[in-house]
């Protein structure tokens, strides 16, 4: 349970994930909801995320360029190492 009071902007990202995922209590959606209603940078978010998932499914090997490929390989190699340092 998030609590009683509206959700902040900063709140709203921290729970993005388990909305989309339909994960939220019943009571939780509503709040997001309600937040996202009155918060036009929020709804933008949402869209941005829902549209970034839309073409993310649509990629396959095939379809990224080889060099493309290599360079997202290196930056999740490092990421991982740099989040596993800090």
């Amino acid at each position: 349970m998030i609590g009683r009071r509206p959700l902040s902007c900063q709140e709203l990202v921290e729970l993005v994930t388990d909305y989309l995922d339909g994960a939220l209590s019943r009571r939780d959606r509503r709040r997001f909801e309600k937040h996202i209603s009155g918060c036009d940078a929020c709804t933008a978010y949402i869209e941005q995320l829902r549209g970034t998932i839309t073409a993310a499914a649509r990629l396959t090997e095939a379809t990224i360029d080889p060099h493309a490929r290599d360079e997202l390989l290196a930056a999740f190699r490092t990421w991982k190492v740099e989040r596993a340092a800090g």
